[in-house]
């Protein structure tokens, strides 16, 4: 490799750096926004003008947000039926995955390919239906009603069945002369094999669930149920609005996904890989 090719790529990689850093600083700007933004006096905030750190740094805004709105009430309800979704959604995604891909039965392929036909309806078409439907069972202003129409994933079964299309046969032939049921075989080879992926994909769909707005919008009127997401529109003064207080809401409802992205950084980004080469 001459001189002149290694100043290239030296020259290459450097702009590419730059690139990125330049792509990253426009991505965190609104967030750092909107994190100072949130410990300012509202004077400041209404300014005309960049103001990049506050002249007052005051958390006012936060104690208002703690003390005067129901938002521990709003962290029950998120979490309550994030788990709720997370489970539900991996366990039944996990059952259906392993049936398509290690069970034979009539209908299989037929519904292997629904599932598939299914990225073609959006989620949002269906809103209507779920409304109707949640209604006429009484389940609107619940829990229930929250989370029930969340468990529609068809890629968390498409990823479970293609990682257990891998486990090699012998496993499963072993295990048959063993004389081991269905339920035994799931349980001692195919989860144990596949811890990994189970993991990811419960982090990816109880961050999913916990930053969901449209269908808890919808399925909630009373403030007490609502979730965080949506509690966080009901922080408001009488006599205008506040920005700065909207604000501190508005991060107090993400920090709790933002910790678990920091804490599971690996896990989440092994689950998002996973989905996007299933839709790939």
């Amino acid at each position: 490799m001459t001189p002149t090719t290694i100043r290239r790529i030296n020259w290459m990689g450097g702009a590419f750096t730059i690139l990125t850093v330049l792509i990253a600083v426009l991505w965190a700007f609104p967030i750092y926004w909107g994190i100072i933004s949130s410990l300012k006096p509202e004077n400041e905030v209404v300014r005309p003008y960049i103001e990049l750190w506050p002249d007052t740094l005051t958390f006012e805004h936060y104690w208002f947000a703690l003390t005067q709105t129901q938002i521990g009430k709003w962290y029950i309800n998120s979490i309550a039926t994030s788990v709720g979704v997370t489970v539900l959604t991996v366990s039944t995604s996990l059952f259906a995955g392993y049936a398509i891909s290690q069970l034979r039965f009539p209908g299989r392929r037929v519904l292997w390919w629904l599932i598939l036909a299914s990225f073609m309806v959006p989620t949002q078409v269906l809103i209507i239906n779920h409304f109707v439907l949640m209604a006429n069972m009484s389940l609107l202003n619940s829990w229930a009603g929250i989370i029930l129409p969340q468990l529609i994933h068809p890629v968390i079964v498409i990823v479970f069945k293609q990682f257990f299309d891998q486990v090699p046969k012998d496993f499963r032939e072993a295990a048959a002369m063993d004389n081991a049921s269905e339920w035994a075989v799931l349980f001692k080879i195919y989860i144990p094999m596949n811890w990994g992926v189970i993991t990811a994909l419960s982090i990816v769909t109880f961050i999913w669930a916990w930053n969901a707005f449209l269908w808890p919008f919808l399925a909630v009127t009373k403030t007490e149920m609502m979730t965080i997401t949506v509690g966080i529109t009901q922080v408001f003064d009488a006599f205008g609005v506040y920005y700065a207080r909207q604000l501190s809401a508005a991060v107090l409802a993400g920090f709790p996904v933002a910790l678990v992205y920091l804490v599971f950084q690996r896990r989440v980004t092994q689950a998002i890989t996973l989905s996007a080469g299933i839709k790939g």
